[in-house]
């Protein structure tokens, strides 16, 4: 499903104009990622939560150069499902 199927199936179900659909689903992308950026979790209750992790620095390999890289710590979005998100779709899953 993509951003405008999500916008087309809320206007659908709420009769509100797909522009303006569009343009509240942007602005709640916008602040989640704002709020990322500072390095605040969003919790969706419900739902599942928006955290940011941090990954430790770490040794790799460069395998064409048989060379090792140090990857510095750093941080990256996740998402965390609600366990009762995680339930309805383990149950409910169509095959």
């Amino acid at each position: 499903m993509t951003k405008a199927d999500i916008v087309n199936e809320i206007s659908k179900n709420t009769g509100i104009e797909k522009v303006t659909v569009q343009k509240t689903v942007e602005a709640f992308m916008d602040t989640v990622k704002d709020s990322l950026v500072d390095g605040k979790n969003v919790y969706l209750r419900g739902f599942g939560s928006f955290i940011v992790k941090e990954r430790a620095e770490k040794t790799a390999r460069n395998i064409s150069k048989n060379t090792t890289i140090i990857i510095p710590a750093h941080y990256i979005p996740s998402f965390k499902p609600a366990k009762t998100f995680v339930n309805e779709v383990k149950d409910n899953v169509k095959k």
